[in-house]
């Protein structure tokens, strides 16, 4: 296996969540089928993780306060076993390179949206996610760098849509995740 597949597969699997491997060029031809994931950490294994270190987000002019999975075990654990979720929490995740995603709700209990989002950080798709459904919703773009879940429904009452922009109080994602 590549270096470069095994770290795209290292840092994209998701539980919670799944993922396809990304696939550019010389890539594409030999990949593997799509990864799935049903290992799960196992502090998250019957319940949920710990809250993680949020970053204010915004969408338009909605302020959110977001959990950050930046981490494998973070970003495979997702929003396991969760009971609920204030109406501006979320979760981003956020992955080193974009790729054609596909996420799952595998052993969610909260019924959520998510967004995919690009690396400038434009909405490039928006869907709703039934609890504990393990059929992956993929990614129609292979330029997904993060990933939001928000209460279901949330984009639609505040008026978010694709093409918007989600930003930070340091600037836009990739400044805040990815400064050189």
């Amino acid at each position: 296996m590549t270096t470069n597949r095994f770290f795209a597969m290292t840092f994209l699997l998701l539980a919670g969540v799944a993922c396809r491997e990304a696939r550019t060029g010389e890539d594409a031809r030999s990949s593997s089928v799509p990864v799935k994931t049903n290992s799960v950490p196992e502090h998250s294994a019957m319940h949920a993780q710990p809250k993680l270190q949020t970053l204010k987000l915004w969408v338009g002019t909605n302020e959110i306060s977001a959990e950050l999975a930046l981490n494998l075990d973070q970003i495979q654990t997702g929003m396991m076993w969760r009971t609920n979720m204030n109406e501006m929490d979320g979760m981003l995740f956020v992955f080193p390179k974009a790729y054609q995603t596909a996420f799952w709700m595998k052993n969610t209990l909260l019924p959520l949206s998510c967004a995919y989002i690009n690396s400038e950080g434009i909405i490039l798709e928006l869907h709703e996610m039934a609890p504990k459904d393990e059929n992956p919703i993929t990614a129609a773009s292979d330029q997904v760098q993060y990933v939001l879940e928000m209460n279901k429904e949330w984009f639609q009452r505040h008026n978010v849509t694709e093409g918007m922009l989600v930003k930070t109080e340091r600037g836009t994602l990739k400044e805040t995740f990815f400064r050189h």
